[in-house]
């Protein structure tokens, strides 16, 4: 018999893993689109990928009031609103007839999406007790899942049964979801055991995690969305070269991301007994060659450079989740995830419209992962940056580092 607490967060992380999946299906189902309905949505990869571009816009942008929302309506309602309006959006999505409706359809899914981070991640954080890491990694493993699920479920559903089902299915398990999550108490994070109280933490450093944090929300944003986004297509022009190999895009599509999903269980783990820093600086060094060798490779390497480009990045957004953790109380996180999220709208809302202009450019994806990147580089700066402190493994240090008795 599964505790209160274990529940949320079985349903928590399977909204994570949701979330996730939905924001994807797109990027798969262009490549069965232009061939099944051309008629319709035309044959060019640039413009169709570009329809998401609204979707990413309202998943970014109201994620900022949700903590707002979560003190006035409470977190469980929000919730079941994301996996209801997010899951009827995915399966509307899939009637559309036109570019427009599709468009519109999945602006309505990433409006409700954007409930996800700010409130879900705030639990999950919660919920860990002073095992946080670990539960932040699983949890990204979820997510980590529904990236890689994305490609290879719709593509084989497209395949098998039309690019609209690849919409449908998924959506109406969501709502499914959400219906069962309705009937489940509220999370109390009274009932968690281990929870310590947050410590006293000097405020010079808090403000320079902040900074630190809301830069890389706004780069790693980018490189998040734009690289999850191109992958299908990065393996059919690289691996298959041929539109029609759809079931093996994705199949490859998934094997390159499912190393994200083992990294960030692993940096789960290892947050737990090392400062963020240590684990954040190797990651941060292996993403930006890995983006370069990929802008020119071709063949099976550049399934390996993937593979390791993803677990890079997956491995970052376990850090950065931590980062909250450690840094900001309980009572302003689901405020401080609704602003970060936000900022990282920035980045992540460029990247359709950005891969298609550059493809569209440069007739490959090359220059994109050139920019990329360019752009990943600026979160190794970040990283550099960042305090690499001993006080995060044990917080009753906090009372007596050298900054705290400056302040005295």
């Amino acid at each position: 018999m599964l505790s209160p607490v274990t529940r949320q967060v079985v349903f928590i992380n399977a909204a994570h893993l949701f979330t996730h999946y939905s924001l994807l299906i797109l990027a798969t189902a262009t490549l069965a689109m232009v061939q099944q309905q051309p008629e319709i949505f035309g044959q060019d990869y640039g413009p169709l990928i570009a329809i998401g571009t609204g979707m990413f816009v309202a998943y970014g942008l109201l994620a900022l009031p949700m903590g707002w929302l979560a003190a006035r309506l409470g977190r469980k309602a929000l919730m079941v609103a994301y996996f209801c309006g997010a899951g009827a959006g995915m399966a509307l999505a899939g009637t559309a007839q036109s570019p427009m409706v599709l468009g519109l359809w999945l602006g309505v899914m990433g409006a409700f999406s954007a409930i996800y981070h700010p409130i879900g991640t705030s639990i999950i954080v919660e919920a860990g007790g002073d095992r946080v890491g670990r539960a932040v990694g699983i949890n990204g493993v979820f997510g980590n899942l529904g990236v890689a699920l994305a490609p290879l479920c719709t593509g084989l559903i497209a395949w098998k049964f039309g690019w609209q089902w690849a919409f449908i299915a998924p959506g109406v398990l969501c709502v499914a979801l959400g219906l069962l999550y309705a009937l489940e108490p509220g999370f109390d994070a009274s009932q968690v055991k281990g929870t310590k109280p947050f410590p006293a933490m000097p405020r010079v450093l808090v403000r320079r995690a902040v900074v630190v944090l809301m830069l890389i929300a706004m780069v790693s944003g980018l490189v998040f969305n734009a690289f999850t986004l191109l992958l299908p297509k990065l393996m059919e022009e690289r691996l298959t070269n041929a539109p029609e190999l759809l079931p093996v895009v994705a199949v490859l599509a998934f094997a390159a991301t499912i190393c994200g999903g083992i990294t960030q269980y692993t940096v789960g783990h290892l947050i737990d007994h090392r400062t963020l820093k240590q684990v954040f600086m190797p990651l941060a060094f292996a993403l930006v060659p890995s983006l370069l060798l990929l802008s020119f490779l071709d063949g099976w390497p550049v399934l390996v450079f993937s593979a390791v480009a993803a677990a890079a990045i997956f491995g970052q957004v376990t850090v950065n989740e931590t980062m909250t953790a450690r840094y900001v109380a309980p009572e302003l996180r689901a405020r401080l995830y609704s602003i970060r999220f936000t900022v990282g709208f920035l980045g992540a809302a460029a990247a359709s419209p950005l891969v298609g202009m550059l493809h569209s450019a440069s007739g490959s994806l090359g220059l994109s992962m050139l920019v990329l990147a360019g752009v990943a580089a600026v979160t190794l700066v970040c990283a550099l940056a960042f305090p690499d402190r001993r006080e995060e493994l044990q917080p009753e240090l906090w009372a007596i580092s050298p900054e705290a008795q400056a302040a005295e």
